[in-house]
């Protein structure tokens, strides 16, 4: 289908005062069908009036072509109406008459009983009656931006360009023009672009959403379809069942660029001292408490003892923030799910295979997961009494919430569930929630339990929200939580940087492991900085004291290990079992050099010389198989054959991983 406007290749460069140039938009591609509302959305000045104007014909590209119906946009036109910020009224005109110069410009062929009619009709649709004969000075500005809108209604033109036009109005007038417009943008066939700031507005009118990212160079960073049926009211939009998980995406990327923004501006070249070739560093975390040895490496100085002086930890609220700040090489390191380094290296983000390599080992244990209470009211105690209320309610689809497709969180609820016959993909419905989210949507009822790291399954018991039915100590007691994570490249570019980034990090999570110095650790960790809570909630060692208030859990509360022989140390085994589930769920082909896979990312090497420097060389361990609690035991011997023999799985694809020879980017 021939696109109604085309976008292509664009590129908008501005001359600067002192000889420059500023590059404001950078490749941009969009085809826009007819009948089509686009919104284009993103933080100022990362030019969406300046794109809004080149399809007006307002501004030409620098690079590139715009085009409306195959005809090359190069001025402005009847046929392409703007809606401006500033109003854009004559002064000397009154509201009638401001309406009337569009209408007889535009539609002067039709008779002037009909064209005063449409002039008419249109002060009455945005309320302007009483307000008919007064000139712009004796209106408000939500007054001239309805005068505004209302003139670009008048001629319905075949392009309808609106830049923030409900900016200015109060809630009730802008809510009834939006719905309006809408009706009749379809009535009308019109087909509208509309630039705003505000994400409800742009769910509500669009039917894709266009997020563009920071300039300079600013592109279209994604695009969401807003799959809500039309004809559309404001209330039944916001009680579609896809409509908080359309504003969540656009509300995380708007973060994600604020985010970026921060970084790219405290971003410097690399600093090199004490023999070590950076040490200034970006290194992400989410709000668990499994990030101790992070705020514990940069509270007690043992970043800058190792030579890290200028050490930022960045606060994501997600681990799709972790994953988005190392691709993007805003971060240079980061507390990753210890599934994150594989499902990144073997393409799981955008099939787009990114080497991330690993080196420590934070944190074991620590998660669990955790039922809804009435599930306990209903005698729900085992993974039995779970699958047997599944079989005796099969048209009530139940939801469990992850923190994210490669987190153990989610491999060992689909594994826990798959064990006791429960397929986590037919039978059950598995999402993607941000950890701080669990306790919140499982109280709302939008979810029946989740799997998680603490403190949110102790908090959810101390707030006798829900209970722990299983911990990772019955799953896999001693499974890695969470890693250190830093791209391939990266490594290679940095290497003394990186041993000395482990070193801090292996000796804050000792310090942890201590229990004359949990207390401290807790005060630390409760802080607005980290996890922002009541240090009642937080445990770093045995929480078994606190018992869930609605029944005694199976065994003791899942608690964190930080340190100790076997703790720190990647595993390649541990990797390839992560690899082999990853691939049963359908999430990434198996490898087929899964060998050269996990050699490229289990930095033993770089471990076993920051051991070794720290006098720490009795941390060496050999991992014997991994021993599951259904009786499994899984080695590196055969993997293949250990994913053909799963009865529950989805189907398996395999393929070869094409990972870039590893090559040093430039300091």
């Amino acid at each position: 289908m021939t696109a109604f406007v085309t976008v292509d290749n664009v590129e908008k460069t501005f001359e600067l005062a002192n000889g420059g140039t500023y590059v404001a938009l950078k490749g941009i591609d969009l085809h826009v069908q007819q009948g089509e509302f686009i919104s284009l959305i993103g933080h100022s000045g990362c030019g969406k009036s300046t794109l809004l104007n080149m399809v007006a014909g307002l501004d030409l590209p620098t690079e590139g072509v715009v085009m409306l119906q195959g005809e090359e946009i190069l001025r402005p036109g009847p046929d392409r109406m703007v809606v401006f910020q500033n109003y854009s009224l004559l002064p000397w005109m009154t509201v009638q008459q401001n309406i009337a110069l569009a209408v007889n410009n535009v539609l002067g062929y039709l008779p002037e009983s009909e064209r005063n009619q449409i002039v008419e009709h249109n002060i009455d649709l945005v309320g302007l009656r009483h307000a008919a004969d007064k000139p712009p000075d004796q209106l408000s500005g939500g007054m001239k931006q309805r005068v505004a809108i209302a003139r670009a209604l008048s001629i319905r033109p075949k392009l309808l360009l609106l830049d923030e036009p409900f900016g200015a109005l109060d809630a009730l007038t802008r809510g009834n023009l939006q719905e309006q417009l809408m009706k009749i943008c379809e009535e009308s066939h019109v087909t509208a672009i509309m630039v705003t700031h505000d994400v409800d507005e742009a769910i509500l009118l669009s039917d894709r959403v266009v997020m563009l990212t920071n300039g300079p160079e600013s592109k279209i960073g994604q695009i969401l379809e807003v799959d809500i049926p039309r004809p559309r009211r404001r209330m039944e939009a916001v009680n579609h069942p896809n409509y908080y998980s359309y504003r969540s995406e656009i509300i995380y990327f708007l973060n994600q660029q604020k985010q970026i923004k921060k970084l790219r501006a405290r971003k410097t070249s690399a600093i090199a001292r004490h023999g070590l070739e950076k040490i200034n560093l970006e290194i992400g975390f989410v709000p668990l408490t499994a990030c101790a040895p992070l705020a514990v490496a940069k509270e007690k100085g043992f970043f800058a003892h190792h030579g890290l002086d200028e050490v930022n930890l960045v606060r994501e609220s997600s681990w799709r923030g972790i994953q988005d700040g190392i691709s993007g090489s805003y971060l240079d390191a980061a507390q990753m799910p210890s599934g994150m380094p594989v499902w990144m290296t073997v393409g799981g983000l955008n099939d787009q295979p990114l080497p991330v390599v690993s080196a420590l080992t934070m944190t074991r244990n620590g998660n669990a997961i955790t039922l809804d209470k009435r599930f306990a009211d209903q005698g729900i105690l085992t993974l039995n009494d779970l699958k047997k209320m599944l079989l005796e309610t099969p048209d009530k689809r139940h939801t469990f919430g992850v923190v994210h497709p490669a987190s153990m969180h989610n491999l060992l609820l689909r594994y826990w569930l798959a064990a006791g016959g429960i397929d986590p993909t037919h039978d059950v419905t598995v999402t993607t929630i941000p950890p701080a989210q669990m306790v919140a949507q499982l109280e709302a009822g939008n979810i029946d339990g989740y799997c998680v790291g603490e403190p949110w399954n102790i908090r959810a018991s101390i707030e006798n929200l829900g209970y722990t039915i299983a911990t990772d100590l019955e799953i896999w007691d001693g499974h890695p939580g969470k890693v250190l994570g830093v791209r391939e490249d990266w490594a290679l570019a940095y290497p003394n940087t990186h041993v000395a980034l482990v070193k801090a990090l292996l000796e804050a999570c000792r310090y942890c492991a201590d229990e004359a110095n949990q207390e401290e650790v807790r005060e630390i960790l409760a802080r607005p900085e980290y996890l922002s809570m009541d240090k009642e909630y937080i445990y770093l060692g045995d929480a078994s004291h606190r018992v869930c208030s609605i029944r005694k859990s199976p065994q003791e509360y899942a608690h964190h290990q930080f340190f100790g022989v076997g703790v720190n140390r990647p595993s390649r085994t541990e990797h390839l079992w992560i690899l082999t589930q990853l691939a049963r769920w359908g999430d990434v082909p198996f490898p087929r050099n899964w060998v050269e896979v996990l050699e490229r990312i289990s930095k033993v090497s770089v471990f076993s010389i920051a051991a070794r420097e720290l006098g720490l060389a009795d941390l060496s361990y050999s991992r014997g198989p991994i021993q599951l609690f259904d009786g499994t035991s899984f080695t590196a011997d055969d993997p293949i054959a250990y994913l053909n023999n799963l009865q529950i799985k989805h189907d398996i694809y395999m393929a070869e991983v094409a990972l870039e020879t590893p090559i040093a980017r430039a300091a």
